[in-house]
């Protein structure tokens, strides 16, 4: 992620002065820790998308922001003015949300799909303690979190539990309370976060599925592309990724490239979607869990292999 941003003239500084170089994995019972492959840098959305944003409009783009596209029928984007734009190609980008007329396979949720739930922890030395310099994964029966300190200090905490737990515990705020129970070193981290904060949320997480056909001249891309388990932290270099292939794709062949690079692009994404994935449901197994954590003690290059292997 950090090299494709410098290609694009993002030094990696300029997201987060301070580096992640260690992932810890936590259960329950027990904690691993490992260095990881190589220095990383978590950066808040916010900050990332302003750099890129102003990026773009420095080498010519135009932005609009405020207007967002209700549906798409055939080449039509329809806005939620009324207006209609009639592109020759279209690149959607709408994350985990889908668009009307373009929605993903509703079977690619499955059973009892995944929710996505995010905190924001008050940054201090309560939170410096507890982190450090190290991105965790806290695994949990049918679900995981991962927190990690972003470059305002802040803890960015991510979940991703199975609807059937949301269900059961009843409300967002009751499940959070149930997983701090659950596991005390992350009810510990929980309880740093920020006074009446909101809980973001996003429904029926497709993870593990991968645009692997294209409609004529529409470009997939990040999580409208494939969609890896979260706790790969890939998802942003999916979506840088993607967005430059289609670049290129399209600078090369035009709207007609659109089924040659989806096609392309999800025989990249196979490999690491499939190890994310596989790591992803042996964590919702409370035994498999602290399996991996025991053998991650043991054989703490295990932990940087699984890194280097989910990356894109």
């Amino acid at each position: 992620m950090l090299a494709m941003l410098e290609r694009l003239g993002i030094e990696g500084a300029a997201l987060n002065p301070n580096c992640i170089t260690h992932v810890r994995l936590l259960t329950r019972d027990g904690m691993a820790e490992a260095p990881l492959p190589a220095p990383a840098r978590a950066a808040s959305r916010f900050r990332l998308d302003s750099l890129m944003l102003a990026h773009a409009a420095k080498a010519g783009a135009r932005i609009e922001r405020g207007i967002g596209v209700r549906a798409i029928d055939g080449s039509v984007a329809r806005l939620e003015d009324g207006a209609e734009i009639d592109a020759e190609a279209l690149f959607l980008a709408s994350g985990k949300h889908d668009t009307r007329g373009l929605a993903r396979p509703a079977e690619a949720r499955g059973d009892d799909p995944t929710l996505g739930l995010r905190v924001r922890l008050l940054p201090g030395s309560a939170l410096d303690r507890l982190v450090g310099n190290a991105i965790e994964l806290h695994l949990t029966r049918d679900g995981y979190a991962g927190l990690v300190r972003q470059e305002d200090g802040s803890g960015n905490l991510c979940m991703a539990v199975r609807r059937s737990r949301l269900q059961s515990a009843g409300t967002p705020e009751k499940l959070l309370h149930e997983l701090g129970a659950e596991l005390p070193l992350l009810g510990e981290r929980l309880a740093l976060r920020m006074p009446n904060s909101p809980i973001d949320a996003v429904a029926n997480v497709p993870y593990g599925w991968r645009a692997t056909t294209a409609l004529p001249g529409v470009f997939r891309l990040g999580d409208q592309a494939g969609v890896i388990p979260s706790l790969a932290g890939e998802g942003m270099a999916i979506a840088t990724a993607s967005g430059m292939a289609a670049a290129e794709a399209y600078q090369s062949g035009g709207s007609a490239a659109a089924q040659s690079f989806q096609r392309r692009f999800a025989a990249r994404l196979h490999r690491p979607v499939k190890i994310a994935s596989l790591a992803w449901h042996a964590g919702e197994q409370p035994w498999l869990a602290a399996m991996a954590v025991h053998l991650a003690r043991r054989a703490p290059a295990l932990l940087p292999l699984l890194a280097r292997a989910t990356r894109v």
